[in-house]
């Protein structure tokens, strides 16, 4: 599952800084084998991962320079699901939603998650809209709270909110 991306290196001994997508990274924390994808899809021991301010930061086998770490920049990061804690009823993992086509009560398609944010609170739907002929795609910002957010359909991969195209 894609969990972060490498944002740069971190130090001058090959460490890398990693930005994950979800506030709750502690699957990364303990997976001891992380695929990423740059130069192309690779697996990678690690060899020490700890948090760093807001950060992930790891020391990843065969990279020992700032220089090959900064190589990496921008490479996703993939672990095993096995690594992840299980889930409640009614949780989710964010990466499990995008793709998922949204539709609002009225039965009208609004999009297509494209990720999640995390604005402290709670987080929030990335919705892009289709462009309508020659306009380019919009996006909607929907709280992923259930007010707004009555049902997940996880088989289907529909989620249904309550919000109009024009909010």
């Amino acid at each position: 599952m894609l969990v972060a991306y490498v944002s740069g290196a971190y130090g001058i001994n090959g460490w890398v800084r990693l930005k994950a997508y979800s506030p709750e990274a502690s699957a990364l924390l303990h997976a001891k084998t992380w695929w990423l994808d740059k130069p192309d899809l690779h697996d990678v021991d690690v060899m020490q991962v700890r948090p760093q301010g807001e950060d992930i930061v790891a020391h990843l086998m065969g990279i020992a320079s700032r220089n090959a770490a900064e190589a990496l920049r921008g490479a996703t990061v993939q672990i095993r699901r096995s690594h992840f804690p299980p889930l409640e009823e009614n949780e989710f993992y964010w990466v499990d939603l995008i793709g998922h086509a949204v539709v609002n009560l009225a039965g009208e398609s609004l999009g297509t998650v494209t990720s999640l944010i995390d604005n402290g609170a709670h987080p929030i739907l990335r919705v892009e809209v289709p462009a309508q002929g020659t306009d380019k795609p919009q996006e909607l910002l929907i709280p992923f709270v259930e007010r707004f957010v009555p049902k997940v359909d996880q088989q289907a991969k529909v989620i249904t909110v309550d919000w109009e195209k024009d909010y």
